[in-house]
């Protein structure tokens, strides 16, 4: 199951296991026990710290707990965690074996202050990006908290579990039994959710803080590089984000960033938080902005308040709360989110195996998504709303390459239909003939670009564009002074990652301009 070289890493890792434990694993006469089993044996091997046995007792087979000596653990796998899952194996390994985790102890003693019995089950595939954070931050809940048990299911390997419970998004996660959330969610969320008074304690503590001299609203690649280049001139800075990383962390390949050949968003997140906490950032995630109050006169101080009720002040301010994830607006889109229609291909794609998808939108994320589907569904109809795709000639040639991909253009996406659990269809006007058409379905992939996130800046005074984005001049200050904007949520053309890191800077450097000059 596994190379030389992930023997030889993995084995470097174990290094750092401090204690003993067990993998007990249930098995049965299956090709995917086998599998398991072979991956068990060759993990087992690689450190005289880990005993395993084959006789589990669990109803999931093949499955595997990971436990010390007389005790559950409480985190299991079932299935085979291989593919973006094995990242979450290794880390599981070392915390049971004693290797700290890299939560804070503020974090940690908020674990194991958590009440109550609770039993989370979370579905994933392998090719999700977005799940890895899921099962990882419940992994190290139920390695912390006696009371927390964890299970991690790869959907493919129990598809009959995936189908009796219509999943049809990933991560989907259950606690005790019921629904508990779906997509990806990081430690701070989850306990946010389950820890009802996390959320109040937290606002209190942040409106006693003192003003900045520079604050960043988003964490995304503008965000950061805004922080960095701040907090390097020696003025107080803080970053202030709903979620630290943005839209990168949804994104999968990477092959643009100059210097790295290729990347993954949430490996290029995870480097831009490190670099972030290199320096002194107050970095508060978790905040989402809802009104900006600027500043009375030129050189006062700026606030933001926030859904938690918290509010913070700045002497300049960089708002970087970048863009979302455009939707069609059409009838049973909201109703069957998450229910077949879904927005990121690699995360939920696997789920649709063998079935027939629609990728709405011709431009590159639409007909990059196609393709991807293509290898895994049964067949892949494209639909765009101009007389031509937008996507680019290479990408356009790869899908019409394809034999198991249609493409339908002047179409317009008049309404999601289902049958009350999950989607069965869409329906479409023809706009060169006026005709409506259905179009039977298991699936549908919204692709169809980006909208700012400045709804909470209507009341603020601050200049938009007719698209909703906010205007800037070269040194990224907005039509209020003090306050500068980067990245996808500004006029700036192109919506890159590295244009937005570079907009983020020139932004930082412009808000300590003004610091000094006022």
């Amino acid at each position: 199951m596994l190379d030389a070289k992930l023997t030889q890493q993995l084995k470097a890792y174990l290094e750092k296991v401090t204690q003993p434990f067990e993998l007990k694993a249930s098995l049965d006469d299956g090709p995917k026990s086998q599998e398991l089993a072979e991956l068990l044996d060759e993990i087992s091997a690689l450190s005289d710290k880990i005993t395993l046995t084959k006789d589990g007792d669990d109803a999931r087979k093949p499955s595997f707990a990971i436990n010390r000596p007389g005790e559950d653990t409480g985190v299991v796998f079932a299935g085979i965690p291989m593919g973006h899952e094995f990242t979450s194996l290794v880390l599981a390994l070392l915390q049971v074996g004693g290797h700290p985790p890299k939560a804070s102890e503020e974090t940690l003693e908020q674990i194991k202050a958590l009440d109550g019995k609770m039993e989370f089950e979370t579905y994933f595939s392998l090719s999700c990006q977005n799940c890895p954070d899921v099962v990882q931050a419940l992994n190290l809940m139920a390695i912390f908290n006696p009371n927390i048990r964890h299970v991690a299911i790869d959907g493919a390997v129990f598809k009959s579990e995936v189908d009796e419970r219509e999943i049809m998004s990933v991560p989907s996660v259950y606690l005790n039994g019921e629904p508990f959330d779906q997509g990806r969610m990081s430690l701070e969320q989850i306990l946010a959710k389950v820890d009802t008074g996390a959320a109040e304690r937290e606002a209190a503590k942040l409106s006693e803080k003192a003003a900045f001299d520079t604050l960043t609203v988003g964490g995304g690649p503008a965000g950061a590089s805004a922080a960095i280049y701040a907090a390097r001139k020696g003025i107080s800075t803080g970053l202030v984000a709903e979620r630290f990383g943005g839209q990168v962390v949804d994104t999968l390949g990477i092959e643009n960033f100059i210097s790295v050949t290729k990347t993954e968003g949430p490996k290029l997140v995870a480097a831009m938080e490190e670099h972030v906490k290199d320096y002194d950032v107050d970095v508060m995630n978790l905040q989402r902005a809802v009104k900006l109050t600027p500043a009375e006169v030129e050189g006062g101080l700026h606030e933001v308040t926030f859904e938690s009720g918290a509010t913070l002040k700045s002497k300049t301010l960089v708002l970087a709360t970048g863009a979302r994830w455009r939707e069609m607006n059409v009838p049973g889109e909201a109703e069957y989110r998450n229910k077949g229609v879904a927005y990121c291909p690699h995360c939920d794609g696997p789920l649709f195996k063998g079935k027939h998808v629609a990728v709405i939108g011709g431009g590159n994320s639409g007909v990059e998504a196609a393709i991807d589907l293509a290898g895994i569904v049964g067949h892949v109809t494209l639909f765009e709303f101009m007389g031509e795709m937008r996507a680019d000639a290479v990408l356009q040639k790869k899908l019409k390459s394809l034999p198991n991909v249609d493409i339908v253009l002047n179409a317009q996406t008049t309404e999601v239909t289902g049958d009350g659990s999950r989607v069965n269809g869409l329906n479409y006007k023809d706009r060169t003939t006026d005709e409506n058409h259905h179009v039977a379905l298991d699936g549908i992939f919204v692709q169809i670009g980006l909208v700012p996130n400045t709804e909470w800046l209507q009341e603020s005074g601050l200049e938009l564009s007719p698209h909703g984005e906010i205007v800037t001049d070269a040194k990224g200050m907005t039509s209020i002074p003090g306050v500068f904007a980067a990245g996808d949520v500004t006029t700036v053309p192109y919506k890159q990652i590295i244009i937005a890191m570079g907009e983020g800077a020139n932004a930082a450097l412009g808000a300590f301009d003004f610091i000094i000059r006022n």
